[in-house]
């Protein structure tokens, strides 16, 4: 488990803030304590920093999980969110999807059509539980 380099934490702010916006300080700067990311076999991990303390103890090659996993960079360094990161970006969200159609649209579309495409549904994760570490 290691901090993210200054590439990978751009790209996880720039998916963050698409959702949560100015609320990512919010994220890392908690009541409860200070948070923060850390990367393990390409998944970034939100953890308190108490927690990862704790962790220096065991060694990397046992390590499995630690905190909650926020998504994982792709093979061409993207990074996706996983759904176990829902209960996070919530409160925080502006709202969790991505637009179809433009407002003016939205006004004149049939009642079954797509405007906006959802970016995680608990199905999904039940779906690929399995996969999700």
């Amino acid at each position: 488990m290691r901090p993210l380099t200054e590439e990978e934490t751009r790209a996880l702010f720039e998916k963050l803030a698409k959702y949560v916006g100015e609320n990512i300080q919010l994220l890392v700067d908690r009541p409860d304590g200070a948070y923060c990311f850390r990367l393990h076999k390409d998944r970034v991990y939100y953890l308190s920093e108490r927690i990862l303390k704790m962790a220096t103890n065991i060694p990397r090659e046992h390590l499995v999980s630690l905190g909650t996993c926020f998504g994982k960079f792709t093979k061409t360094q993207k990074f996706r969110l996983h759904i176990t990161a829902l209960d996070y970006l919530a409160p925080y969200a502006k709202g969790f999807g991505v637009a179809a159609k433009s407002t003016q649209e939205c006004r004149k579309v049939d009642p079954m059509a797509i405007v906006v495409f959802h970016q995680a549904d608990i199905g999904e994760y039940i779906r690929h539980e399995e996969t999700l570490t």
